[in-house]
């Protein structure tokens, strides 16, 4: 057990999925793992361990931000042995071709400052996908027919942002989507030498305003944790 893992030894598998909403980790592990048990739920931040095709999976809440996503994978690193964290979650798209209920798969996450920070002074470090995690879920995209980008995408410290400035050098550059994770999990993974991956859904857009409806958002956000068990596998 670590502080905001209750799990015992061996409950947590070496392939971890974190959703930021713990009931959205229930909801995954109750439609995707066969014989899924709730190994997790200090501080309500439900993590359960269960199999997908005969791999073991653990698909573990990380809350929102950085700073909680930093929790719990340091600890699923360092005190679980976790050698595979691939991210799943909802993001706010930023191009005119990417819409509402695509798939993202972000190949580098930009950031303005994480809770990594601080370890590299004047450096700036460029956060960046496991190749062969991308490569497996941009195959399996395919195979499955989902509209998908891959790209960069920009892990914003803030929801609430007050820089229309920043949106417009972030779309200016390319940046696909926005969201507020995925640069401290691959900065993380690469200094514990593991492998890791952001699939994100797009649940709005910024520059049209839509959002996807509550009620429709099920079926597109199953794509996206299909697309994640199979390249975690492949």
């Amino acid at each position: 057990m670590t502080i905001h893992i209750g799990a015992a030894p061996g409950d947590i598998a070496e392939t971890v999925l974190m959703p930021g909403d713990p009931y959205r980790a229930r909801w995954a592990a109750e439609t995707f793992l066969d014989d899924a048990k709730l190994v997790n739920e200090v501080r309500g931040m439900l993590g359960f361990t269960g199999t997908y095709k005969g791999n073991r999976v653990t698909i573990q809440g990380s809350g929102m931000g950085m700073p909680s996503l930093s929790i719990y994978a340091n600890e699923l690193i360092s005190q679980y042995d976790a050698q595979t964290l691939i991210r799943i979650g909802s993001c706010g798209g930023m191009q005119p071709h990417v819409s509402v209920r695509d798939v993202i798969i972000a190949m580098s996450a930009t950031t303005i400052t994480s809770p990594s920070s601080g370890i590299f002074r004047e450096v700036n470090f460029a956060p960046t996908a496991s190749y062969d995690l991308l490569a497996a879920a941009v195959a399996a995209a395919k195979t499955r027919g989902t509209t998908t980008h891959v790209g960069g995408i920009y892990s914003s410290d803030v929801f609430y942002a007050e820089r229309p400035d920043l949106d417009e050098q972030m779309v200016r550059h390319g940046i696909l989507g926005v969201e507020m994770e995925a640069a401290e999990l691959y900065t993380l993974a690469a200094r514990h030498g593991r492998r890791a991956l952001a699939i994100l859904t797009v649940s709005d857009h910024l520059q049209t305003g839509e959002a996807l409806p509550a009620e429709d958002r099920e079926q597109t956000f199953g794509d996206m944790v299909e697309i994640a068990l199979e390249a975690a596998f492949s």
